[in-house]
């Protein structure tokens, strides 16, 4: 798709400075730029290479102001990382194709889908399903019997969701995450051996979620597991039944997190962070990668680091005292 900058501007409610008829069909990273892309500046670590850039276009906020001759035409924004992603999702959805199915995918006849819901190869469909309007359903996804998905959700290959799931609007499930698969639920017998405890509850995801390739989220044995509004979970996570996480809050990769644990609003847990089972973590709390929290965290706002996690204040005062017994 080939837009000129003065297109890009009015697409993004932004200002030409240079040429508005140059065109570009693609993107590059600002260190990478050649004649034909578009780049973009926001983080003053890169600004060296806006005076070498090769792109055609670059997007900048509204308030830079060069230190030397800027070769590409800018366009100026209020945000230059907002609006690439709005630019992305706008080119994004120029591209969308919509199909009802073909004959490669089983749909029950009772599942009822929205209008221009597009379903890839090899894809079933359960009885009772619902499925929103515009929905994308990529090739060889499994959705059991009874679950409802909303509108304008995306579900990549390979996805499985299990039967009774809720899914709200505008989810995207990267490739291969499971959604309801049973908890790690087994009750220890006097000859030592384990007994399954049998899981029929279901998993709740709100709207606006985004959840990374190969992550699992478990069902509740009973009642749901939740993932809240706007929630963002990155690949290779596990989340455990009965867990709840807030709106809002990001949890990046290799994050494990155990039954019956709350995690609050506007939390971010780092990658590795290990979080045990029945415990509360407050709003807008921060985790440090491989960090493990053991027990409740009651004050909003903290950050915690280490293992056992501790504040970080307290962190960083115990590893100077560490620091300077290592040198005596």
């Amino acid at each position: 798709m080939e837009l000129s900058a003065k297109e890009l501007a009015d697409v993004l409610h932004g200002t030409v400075e240079g040429d508005p008829g140059i065109k570009v069909s693609g993107f590059a990273k600002i260190e990478h730029g050649k004649p034909g892309t578009l780049s973009f500046f926001a983080n003053p670590k890169y600004e060296q290479y806006v005076y070498t850039s090769k792109a055609s276009v670059l997007l900048v906020n509204s308030d830079f102001e060069p230190k030397g001759p800027v070769a590409p035409t800018m366009v100026r924004v209020p945000n230059a990382y907002d609006a690439l992603a709005e630019l992305l999702k706008y080119m994004h959805d120029k591209k969308k194709k919509h199909r009802r199915h073909r004959g490669f995918c089983r749909v029950a006849p009772s599942a009822r889908l929205g209008k221009k819901v597009w379903v890839g190869d090899f894809v079933t469909i359960g009885r009772k399903c619902r499925i929103g309007s515009y929905t994308k359903i990529y090739d060889n996804v499994t959705i059991g019997e009874g679950t409802v998905i909303g509108s304008d959700c995306i579900i990549y290959p390979g996805v499985h969701i299990f039967p009774g799931m809720v899914i709200g609007d505008r989810v995207i499930l990267h490739a291969g995450c499971i959604i309801g698969d049973d908890g790690f639920g087994n009750a220890p017998q006097p000859d030592g051996t384990w007994k399954k405890i049998e899981h029929v509850g279901n998993v709740i995801i709100g709207n606006d979620v985004e959840i990374g390739s190969n992550t699992t989220v478990d069902r509740a044995p009973m009642e749901s597991t939740i993932i809240e509004d706007g929630a963002r979970i990155d690949n290779l996570c596990q989340i455990a039944h009965n867990v709840v996480v807030g709106k809002n809050t990001a949890i990046a990769a290799q994050t494990g997190i155990a039954g019956s644990s709350k995690i609050g609003e506007s939390c971010i847990l780092a990658g590795q962070v290990g979080v045990v089972g029945h415990i509360s973590i407050a709003d807008h709390t921060t985790v440090a990668a491989k960090s493990g929290i053991i027990g409740n965290i009651r004050k909003s706002g903290d950050t915690w680091f280490g293992i056992p996690a501790i504040q970080h204040k307290t962190f960083l005062r115990a590893y100077a005292k560490f620091k300077q017994s290592g040198q005596e």
